[in-house]
């Protein structure tokens, strides 16, 4: 397969589906948006984090399986893209309404899923298994994008909802959400990993269940902004 279509799909399968979402969520604060520098930088700190996680992910493997490994690649994701959004943006002073913790977090997501998911997709598409890849249950970098967009923004919204509370109580809150992620996450990894046809599509269904449970929560953190926007 040529190598131009070669990344045309892979742009088609981890790259755009990323750059929409980002669109979409960015579009949520649209009274004081935040700056493009750092969204551009907390995209790619997402990106970068993949380097990272995937040495530790394969060392666990050494010593864990099943659910145990599940939830370490977890663990190890959602401390990452947490400390991404964390060192660009979140401890600067670009942080200064509750809806940016949601923002900075989804944007490190994303950086973190589109490069997860081009990792994934390229080798199948240069096997020219690519179509075959998607139809007989290695769909998992589908609802990649979805499942780390919700882990995240789960942070995000504890964050967002314990803004205006003392240090110690944030501290805490951020904690919260981020254990609360990695558990989200460990049991995607669980599901999805020993399930096929239609267990995947009802676990699919429960992201989108909690994506819109996370939209309307973020419906509340925006309230403050309507006196002013």
């Amino acid at each position: 397969m040529a190598l131009s279509l070669v990344f045309f799909l892979a742009f088609l399968g981890a790259v755009l589906p990323a750059i929409l979402w980002l669109s979409f969520w960015l579009l949520e604060d649209r009274c004081e948006p935040e700056p493009k520098q750092y969204i551009f930088f907390c995209f790619l700190a997402g990106m970068a984090m993949v380097v990272l996680a995937l040495p530790i992910e394969q060392y666990a493997q050494r010593f864990l399986s099943g659910i145990l490994l599940y939830a370490a690649w977890a663990a190890t994701e959602e401390i990452l893209k947490f400390g991404a959004a964390y060192f660009v943006a979140l401890r600067w002073g670009v942080f200064n309404e509750p809806i940016d913790a949601v923002i900075y977090l989804v944007t490190a997501a994303l950086g973190f899923s589109m490069v997860e998911n081009a990792l994934f997709l390229v080798p199948s598409i240069v096997q020219g298994d690519f179509i075959h890849t998607l139809l007989t249950g290695d769909m998992r970098f589908i609802g990649a994008t979805l499942l780390h967009t919700l882990a995240s923004a789960t942070i995000g919204i504890t964050i967002a909802l314990a803004y205006n509370q003392p240090a110690s109580v944030r501290i805490r809150v951020a904690l919260g959400g981020v254990i609360l992620a990695i558990a989200l996450h460990a049991l995607f990894n669980f599901f999805i990993l020993s399930e096929s046809g239609g267990g995947i599509l009802l676990v699919f269904l429960f992201i989108w269940i909690g994506i819109i449970a996370l939209l309307l929560l973020l419906e509340r953190v925006k309230i403050p902004q309507r006196d002013y926007c």
